[in-house]
Protein backbone atom coordinates (compact mmCIF):
# COMPACT_ATOMS: atom_id res chain seq x y z
CA UNK A 1 0.00 0.00 0.00
CA UNK A 2 2.83 2.41 0.80
CA UNK A 3 4.38 1.92 -2.66
CA UNK A 4 0.97 2.45 -4.23
CA UNK A 5 0.48 5.68 -2.30
CA UNK A 6 3.94 6.93 -3.26
CA UNK A 7 3.30 6.25 -6.93
CA UNK A 8 -0.08 7.91 -6.79
CA UNK A 9 1.33 10.92 -4.97
CA UNK A 10 4.03 11.33 -7.62
CA UNK A 11 1.39 11.05 -10.33
CA UNK A 12 -0.77 13.61 -8.54
CA UNK A 13 2.11 16.09 -8.36
CA UNK A 14 2.89 15.73 -12.07
CA UNK A 15 -0.78 16.02 -12.98
CA UNK A 16 -1.20 19.11 -10.83
CA UNK A 17 1.83 20.75 -12.43
CA UNK A 18 0.59 19.99 -15.94
CA UNK A 19 -2.95 21.24 -15.28
CA UNK A 20 -1.93 24.39 -13.43
CA UNK A 21 0.59 25.25 -16.15
CA UNK A 22 -2.10 24.82 -18.81
CA UNK A 23 -4.43 27.14 -16.89
CA UNK A 24 -1.60 29.61 -16.29
CA UNK A 25 -0.71 29.72 -20.00
CA UNK A 26 -4.34 30.17 -21.04
CA UNK A 27 -5.08 32.92 -18.54
CA UNK A 28 -1.87 34.78 -19.44
CA UNK A 29 -2.49 34.98 -23.16
CA UNK A 30 -1.74 38.27 -24.87
CA UNK A 31 -5.34 39.58 -25.08
CA UNK A 32 -5.91 38.87 -21.38
CA UNK A 33 -2.76 40.72 -20.40
CA UNK A 34 -3.71 43.71 -22.57
CA UNK A 35 -7.12 43.78 -20.94
CA UNK A 36 -5.51 43.57 -17.50
CA UNK A 37 -3.20 46.50 -18.28
CA UNK A 38 -6.07 48.68 -19.48
CA UNK A 39 -8.21 47.70 -16.50
CA UNK A 40 -5.51 48.49 -13.95
CA UNK A 41 -4.10 51.59 -15.63
CA UNK A 42 -6.29 53.28 -18.25
CA UNK A 43 -8.57 52.12 -21.04
CA UNK A 44 -7.12 54.88 -23.24
CA UNK A 45 -3.62 53.43 -23.22
CA UNK A 46 -1.86 53.06 -26.55
CA UNK A 47 -0.16 49.84 -27.62
CA UNK A 48 3.21 51.26 -26.64
CA UNK A 49 1.93 52.26 -23.20
CA UNK A 50 0.41 48.80 -22.72
CA UNK A 51 3.73 47.17 -23.62
CA UNK A 52 5.54 49.48 -21.21
CA UNK A 53 3.07 48.70 -18.39
CA UNK A 54 3.40 44.96 -18.94
CA UNK A 55 7.19 45.23 -18.93
CA UNK A 56 7.26 47.29 -15.70
CA UNK A 57 4.93 44.81 -13.97
CA UNK A 58 6.78 41.66 -15.01
CA UNK A 59 4.32 40.34 -17.59
CA UNK A 60 6.62 40.67 -20.62
CA UNK A 61 8.88 37.78 -19.71
CA UNK A 62 8.61 34.11 -20.86
CA UNK A 63 5.54 32.22 -19.68
CA UNK A 64 7.53 29.36 -18.18
CA UNK A 65 9.62 31.74 -16.07
CA UNK A 66 6.56 33.55 -14.78
CA UNK A 67 4.90 30.20 -14.00
CA UNK A 68 7.92 29.22 -11.91
CA UNK A 69 7.70 32.53 -10.04
CA UNK A 70 3.96 32.12 -9.47
CA UNK A 71 4.53 28.57 -8.24
CA UNK A 72 7.35 29.73 -5.97
CA UNK A 73 10.22 27.62 -7.31
CA UNK A 74 11.99 30.56 -9.00
CA UNK A 75 12.91 33.93 -7.48
CA UNK A 76 10.36 36.68 -8.06
CA UNK A 77 11.05 39.21 -10.78
CA UNK A 78 12.60 42.56 -9.89
CA UNK A 79 12.55 45.79 -11.85
CA UNK A 80 11.88 49.51 -11.49
CA UNK A 81 8.81 51.71 -11.82
CA UNK A 82 8.48 54.84 -13.98
CA UNK A 83 10.37 56.87 -11.35
CA UNK A 84 13.22 54.39 -11.15
CA UNK A 85 12.31 52.99 -7.74
CA UNK A 86 12.91 49.24 -7.29
CA UNK A 87 9.89 47.02 -7.36
CA UNK A 88 9.09 43.37 -7.94
CA UNK A 89 6.70 40.52 -7.20
CA UNK A 90 8.06 39.93 -3.70
CA UNK A 91 8.94 43.57 -3.03
CA UNK A 92 5.42 44.84 -3.70
CA UNK A 93 3.85 42.34 -1.30
CA UNK A 94 6.26 42.62 1.61
CA UNK A 95 5.64 45.09 4.47
CA UNK A 96 9.36 45.83 4.53
CA UNK A 97 10.91 45.73 1.02
CA UNK A 98 14.36 45.40 2.54
CA UNK A 99 13.37 42.09 4.16
CA UNK A 100 11.39 40.78 1.19
CA UNK A 101 11.94 37.08 0.43
CA UNK A 102 13.39 35.93 -2.88
CA UNK A 103 10.52 33.55 -3.61
CA UNK A 104 6.87 34.38 -3.02
CA UNK A 105 4.55 31.97 -4.80
CA UNK A 106 1.91 29.36 -4.15
CA UNK A 107 4.33 27.07 -2.33
CA UNK A 108 5.18 29.92 0.06
CA UNK A 109 1.50 30.69 0.71
CA UNK A 110 1.38 33.81 -1.49
CA UNK A 111 -1.43 33.25 -3.99
CA UNK A 112 -1.51 36.81 -5.25
CA UNK A 113 -3.93 39.71 -5.05
CA UNK A 114 -7.45 39.73 -6.47
CA UNK A 115 -8.04 42.76 -8.67
CA UNK A 116 -11.81 42.18 -8.66
CA UNK A 117 -12.29 41.88 -4.88
CA UNK A 118 -9.30 44.06 -3.86
CA UNK A 119 -8.18 41.43 -1.38
CA UNK A 120 -5.76 38.54 -1.10
CA UNK A 121 -6.63 35.52 -3.21
CA UNK A 122 -6.41 33.15 -0.22
CA UNK A 123 -8.87 35.25 1.75
CA UNK A 124 -11.34 35.39 -1.15
CA UNK A 125 -11.12 31.66 -1.89
CA UNK A 126 -11.30 30.74 1.79
CA UNK A 127 -14.49 32.75 2.24
CA UNK A 128 -16.09 31.32 -0.90
CA UNK A 129 -15.04 27.74 -0.14
CA UNK A 130 -16.60 28.01 3.30
CA UNK A 131 -19.93 28.99 1.77
CA UNK A 132 -19.72 26.28 -0.89
CA UNK A 133 -18.70 23.74 1.74
CA UNK A 134 -22.04 24.18 3.51
CA UNK A 135 -23.87 23.80 0.22
CA UNK A 136 -21.94 20.65 -0.70
CA UNK A 137 -22.46 19.14 2.76
CA UNK A 138 -26.23 19.57 2.60
CA UNK A 139 -26.36 18.30 -0.98
CA UNK A 140 -24.43 15.16 -0.05
CA UNK A 141 -26.59 14.65 3.05
CA UNK A 142 -29.71 14.71 0.88
CA UNK A 143 -28.37 13.08 -2.27
CA UNK A 144 -26.42 10.05 -1.05
CA UNK A 145 -28.98 8.39 1.28
CA UNK A 146 -31.82 9.07 -1.15
CA UNK A 147 -29.91 7.73 -4.15
CA UNK A 148 -28.74 4.60 -2.34
CA UNK A 149 -32.22 3.84 -1.06
CA UNK A 150 -33.78 4.29 -4.51
CA UNK A 151 -31.06 2.24 -6.19
CA UNK A 152 -31.37 -0.63 -3.72
CA UNK A 153 -35.17 -0.65 -3.97
CA UNK A 154 -35.00 -0.73 -7.76
CA UNK A 155 -32.30 -3.41 -7.86
CA UNK A 156 -33.92 -5.70 -5.31
CA UNK A 157 -36.65 -6.73 -7.77
CA UNK A 158 -35.33 -6.26 -11.27
CA UNK A 159 -38.03 -5.70 -13.89
CA UNK A 160 -40.82 -4.96 -11.41
CA UNK A 161 -43.09 -1.93 -11.59
CA UNK A 162 -41.11 -0.31 -8.78
CA UNK A 163 -37.89 -0.84 -10.71
CA UNK A 164 -39.29 0.66 -13.89
CA UNK A 165 -40.79 3.65 -12.09
CA UNK A 166 -37.65 4.48 -10.10
CA UNK A 167 -35.38 3.92 -13.11
CA UNK A 168 -37.48 6.25 -15.25
CA UNK A 169 -37.40 8.94 -12.55
CA UNK A 170 -33.62 8.56 -12.21
CA UNK A 171 -33.11 8.92 -15.96
CA UNK A 172 -35.30 12.03 -16.09
CA UNK A 173 -33.43 13.76 -13.23
CA UNK A 174 -30.04 12.82 -14.66
CA UNK A 175 -31.00 14.10 -18.13
CA UNK A 176 -32.19 17.45 -16.74
CA UNK A 177 -29.37 20.01 -16.32
CA UNK A 178 -29.21 22.22 -13.25
CA UNK A 179 -30.08 25.42 -15.08
CA UNK A 180 -33.37 23.81 -16.19
CA UNK A 181 -34.36 22.15 -12.92
CA UNK A 182 -33.36 25.27 -10.97
CA UNK A 183 -35.54 27.55 -13.09
CA UNK A 184 -38.45 25.08 -12.86
CA UNK A 185 -38.16 24.92 -9.07
CA UNK A 186 -38.04 28.72 -8.81
CA UNK A 187 -41.12 29.10 -11.00
CA UNK A 188 -43.11 26.41 -9.20
CA UNK A 189 -42.06 27.04 -5.59
CA UNK A 190 -40.58 30.55 -5.35
CA UNK A 191 -42.70 32.76 -7.62
CA UNK A 192 -45.34 35.11 -6.27
CA UNK A 193 -47.30 35.14 -9.55
CA UNK A 194 -47.19 31.54 -10.86
CA UNK A 195 -46.77 28.10 -9.35
CA UNK A 196 -48.23 26.94 -6.05
CA UNK A 197 -47.15 29.91 -3.89
CA UNK A 198 -50.07 32.21 -4.93
CA UNK A 199 -52.55 29.42 -4.23
CA UNK A 200 -51.10 28.70 -0.80
CA UNK A 201 -51.09 32.42 0.02
CA UNK A 202 -54.73 32.78 -1.04
CA UNK A 203 -55.70 29.82 1.11
CA UNK A 204 -53.84 31.32 4.07
CA UNK A 205 -51.44 28.40 4.40
CA UNK A 206 -48.30 30.56 4.16
CA UNK A 207 -47.69 33.98 5.65
CA UNK A 208 -45.21 35.19 3.04
CA UNK A 209 -45.64 35.78 -0.68
CA UNK A 210 -43.70 32.67 -1.70
CA UNK A 211 -43.21 29.20 -0.27
CA UNK A 212 -39.42 29.35 -0.72
CA UNK A 213 -36.96 32.13 -1.47
CA UNK A 214 -35.78 32.29 -5.07
CA UNK A 215 -32.39 33.63 -3.97
CA UNK A 216 -29.88 32.22 -1.48
CA UNK A 217 -28.07 35.49 -0.75
CA UNK A 218 -29.44 35.61 2.81
CA UNK A 219 -27.98 32.12 3.40
CA UNK A 220 -24.52 33.70 3.44
CA UNK A 221 -25.36 35.08 6.89
CA UNK A 222 -27.86 32.52 8.17
CA UNK A 223 -28.87 29.25 6.52
CA UNK A 224 -32.53 28.34 6.84
CA UNK A 225 -34.76 25.77 5.19
CA UNK A 226 -36.55 28.49 3.22
CA UNK A 227 -33.51 30.14 1.66
CA UNK A 228 -31.38 27.00 1.15
CA UNK A 229 -33.81 24.29 0.07
CA UNK A 230 -33.99 25.18 -3.63
CA UNK A 231 -30.24 25.31 -4.41
CA UNK A 232 -29.70 22.08 -2.45
CA UNK A 233 -32.57 20.36 -4.24
CA UNK A 234 -31.40 21.62 -7.64
CA UNK A 235 -27.96 20.10 -7.21
CA UNK A 236 -29.18 16.94 -5.49
CA UNK A 237 -31.65 16.01 -8.22
CA UNK A 238 -29.01 15.45 -10.89
CA UNK A 239 -26.62 13.48 -8.72
CA UNK A 240 -29.38 11.41 -7.10
CA UNK A 241 -30.48 9.96 -10.41
CA UNK A 242 -26.91 9.13 -11.46
CA UNK A 243 -25.96 7.41 -8.20
CA UNK A 244 -29.31 5.59 -8.07
CA UNK A 245 -28.74 4.18 -11.55
CA UNK A 246 -25.26 2.97 -10.63
CA UNK A 247 -26.52 1.45 -7.37
CA UNK A 248 -29.39 -0.26 -9.16
CA UNK A 249 -27.02 -1.79 -11.74
CA UNK A 250 -24.68 -3.04 -9.01
CA UNK A 251 -27.57 -4.37 -6.93
CA UNK A 252 -29.10 -6.33 -9.82
CA UNK A 253 -25.70 -7.88 -10.56
CA UNK A 254 -25.23 -8.95 -6.95
CA UNK A 255 -28.75 -10.39 -6.71
CA UNK A 256 -27.86 -12.82 -9.53
CA UNK A 257 -24.86 -14.27 -7.66
CA UNK A 258 -24.85 -17.88 -6.50
CA UNK A 259 -24.43 -17.08 -2.81
CA UNK A 260 -27.62 -14.99 -2.90
CA UNK A 261 -29.54 -17.86 -4.46
CA UNK A 262 -28.07 -20.27 -1.92
CA UNK A 263 -29.10 -18.05 0.98
CA UNK A 264 -32.65 -17.78 -0.33
CA UNK A 265 -32.90 -21.53 -0.94
CA UNK A 266 -31.75 -22.16 2.63
CA UNK A 267 -34.72 -20.16 3.86
CA UNK A 268 -32.93 -16.99 4.93
CA UNK A 269 -35.49 -14.16 5.09
CA UNK A 270 -35.38 -11.84 2.10
CA UNK A 271 -34.65 -8.82 4.31
CA UNK A 272 -31.64 -10.60 5.87
CA UNK A 273 -30.39 -11.59 2.42
CA UNK A 274 -30.44 -7.94 1.36
CA UNK A 275 -28.91 -6.46 4.51
CA UNK A 276 -26.31 -9.14 5.33
CA UNK A 277 -25.22 -10.42 1.95
CA UNK A 278 -26.20 -8.21 -0.97
CA UNK A 279 -26.00 -4.64 0.32
CA UNK A 280 -22.31 -4.45 1.23
CA UNK A 281 -21.14 -5.96 -2.07
CA UNK A 282 -23.57 -3.82 -4.04
CA UNK A 283 -22.21 -0.59 -2.52
CA UNK A 284 -18.61 -1.14 -3.67
CA UNK A 285 -19.13 0.33 -7.15
CA UNK A 286 -21.34 3.27 -6.03
CA UNK A 287 -18.65 4.27 -3.52
CA UNK A 288 -16.39 5.39 -6.35
CA UNK A 289 -19.26 7.27 -7.98
CA UNK A 290 -20.09 9.01 -4.70
CA UNK A 291 -16.49 10.16 -4.25
CA UNK A 292 -16.50 11.55 -7.78
CA UNK A 293 -19.44 13.76 -6.81
CA UNK A 294 -17.20 16.04 -4.75
CA UNK A 295 -15.23 17.49 -7.70
CA UNK A 296 -18.44 17.55 -9.73
CA UNK A 297 -20.19 19.51 -6.99
CA UNK A 298 -17.29 21.94 -6.65
CA UNK A 299 -17.36 22.72 -10.37
CA UNK A 300 -21.12 22.24 -10.81
CA UNK A 301 -21.93 24.96 -8.29
CA UNK A 302 -21.03 27.56 -10.93
CA UNK A 303 -24.51 27.38 -12.47
CA UNK A 304 -26.44 26.91 -9.25
CA UNK A 305 -24.66 29.62 -7.27
CA UNK A 306 -25.02 32.08 -10.13
CA UNK A 307 -28.69 31.21 -10.57
CA UNK A 308 -29.48 31.63 -6.86
CA UNK A 309 -26.93 34.43 -6.29
CA UNK A 310 -25.13 32.42 -3.62
CA UNK A 311 -21.63 33.84 -3.25
CA UNK A 312 -19.63 30.66 -3.01
CA UNK A 313 -16.79 29.14 -5.02
CA UNK A 314 -18.74 28.93 -8.29
CA UNK A 315 -19.97 32.51 -8.03
CA UNK A 316 -16.43 33.66 -7.25
CA UNK A 317 -15.10 31.79 -10.27
CA UNK A 318 -17.64 33.51 -12.53
CA UNK A 319 -16.71 36.91 -11.10
CA UNK A 320 -13.01 36.22 -11.61
CA UNK A 321 -13.56 35.18 -15.23
CA UNK A 322 -15.85 38.12 -15.97
CA UNK A 323 -13.43 40.64 -14.49
CA UNK A 324 -10.27 39.07 -15.96
CA UNK A 325 -8.93 38.47 -12.46
CA UNK A 326 -5.95 36.32 -13.43
CA UNK A 327 -4.57 35.68 -9.95
CA UNK A 328 -7.97 34.62 -8.61
CA UNK A 329 -8.59 32.37 -11.61
CA UNK A 330 -5.27 30.65 -10.99
CA UNK A 331 -6.10 30.21 -7.31
CA UNK A 332 -9.48 28.67 -8.16
CA UNK A 333 -7.78 26.30 -10.59
CA UNK A 334 -5.37 25.12 -7.88
CA UNK A 335 -8.28 24.38 -5.54
CA UNK A 336 -10.23 22.52 -8.24
CA UNK A 337 -7.20 20.42 -9.25
CA UNK A 338 -6.38 19.50 -5.64
CA UNK A 339 -9.98 18.51 -4.87
CA UNK A 340 -10.18 16.29 -7.97
CA UNK A 341 -6.86 14.54 -7.29
CA UNK A 342 -7.48 14.02 -3.55
CA UNK A 343 -10.97 12.61 -4.05
CA UNK A 344 -9.63 10.27 -6.73
CA UNK A 345 -6.98 9.03 -4.30
CA UNK A 346 -9.52 8.53 -1.51
CA UNK A 347 -11.77 6.68 -3.94
CA UNK A 348 -9.00 4.30 -4.99
CA UNK A 349 -7.87 3.61 -1.43
CA UNK A 350 -11.44 3.12 -0.22
CA UNK A 351 -12.17 0.76 -3.09
CA UNK A 352 -9.18 -1.37 -2.08
CA UNK A 353 -10.49 -1.72 1.46
CA UNK A 354 -14.05 -2.45 0.33
CA UNK A 355 -13.06 -5.08 -2.24
CA UNK A 356 -10.81 -7.82 -0.77
CA UNK A 357 -10.03 -9.22 -4.23
CA UNK A 358 -8.02 -6.11 -5.07
CA UNK A 359 -5.98 -6.51 -1.86
CA UNK A 360 -5.16 -10.11 -2.77
CA UNK A 361 -4.08 -9.05 -6.26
Amino acid sequence: MSRFLLRRFATMVLTALALTFAVFALTNLGPNLVKLAKTEASVRMTDAQVASWLSRNGYARPTLARYGEWLGVLPGWRGADADGRPRGRCLDRAPDPAAAPRRCGVLQGDWGFSTAFKSGVIAVIGRSLGATGWLMAWVMAVMVPTALALGVLAGMREGSRTDRTLSTAAIVTTATPEYVSGVVLIVVLASSTVGISPLLADWGLIGSRTLFLGTATSAMERITFWNFALPVLTMALYGTGYIARMTRASMTEVMREQYIRTARLKGVPFRAVILRHALRNALIAPFTVIMLQFPWLLNGVVIVETLFNYKGFGWTLVQAAGNNDIELLLGCSVVAVVVVLVTQLISDVGYVYLNPRIRVA
